[in-house]
């Protein structure tokens, strides 16, 4: 059994992560901005606790004793989210002594069919590219660091309304067609926790075919 903390824990990958590493007999720190928007976390079994990601004392505060992290959290208004998260993760890990980091990861920086970013392949919607390039810029900041960090995005996007098949696949590189629920999402964060497979590396989790 791990100690995992969760960041951006009342999201919906953060959520689907909680419930997939609970049910594995981890010990879950859900962190979140506000507990109390929060109850059916609380009654989920996990620990329930308010923090933030972009705050490197309060990340350390939060880590400390642990064995890992997932860091699901996510901020669609603020374009400094993202690299402001990863220092913070960086700092703050560092001084709990926690150095595995799970993160989820954006389909549209990995790579597409031709070997470059997704979001550069013809036709792919780019009307939200500030917020992949956002994403980017915070993966870059895990790259540079001394972290075990593993950063795992979708092919495409999410069946928001799917339920959990108990599989996925590994893809090579991304498709925008594809969609995975996010209790399948979930399995492969968790399975990234307990084994490695994929330290200081990307990957990419699709659908199971």
């Amino acid at each position: 059994m791990a100690k995992i903390v969760i960041f951006g824990a009342g999201g919906r990958a953060g959520r689907r992560a909680a419930d997939e590493a609970a049910r594995r007999g981890h010990q879950v720190t859900a962190v979140v901005r506000d507990p109390s928007a929060h109850p059916a976390l609380a009654s989920s079994g996990v620990s329930v606790v308010a923090g933030d990601v972009t705050d490197a004392a309060s990340v350390a505060a939060t880590a400390a004793g642990h064995d890992a992290v997932i860091h699901a959290a996510v901020d669609l208004t603020a374009g400094e989210f993202f690299t402001a998260a990863s220092q913070a993760l960086v700092e703050g890990l560092g001084k709990a002594g926690v150095r595995r980091l799970v993160a989820v990861g954006l389909a549209s920086i990995m790579p597409g069919p031709s070997g470059g970013p997704m979001m550069d392949e013809p036709g792919y919607p780019n009307e939200y590219r500030s917020f992949y390039l956002a994403h980017a810029a915070g993966l870059e900041v895990l790259k540079e660091s001394g972290l075990e960090w593993t950063y795992v995005a979708p092919a495409g996007d999410f069946d928001h309304e799917g339920e959990r098949s108990g599989a996925y696949g590994i893809a090579t590189y991304g498709d925008a067609a594809d969609r995975i629920t996010y209790p399948d999402f979930a399995i492969a964060l968790v399975d990234e926790v307990e084994n490695g497979a994929h330290a200081r590396a990307s990957f990419i989790v699709q659908a199971h075919p």
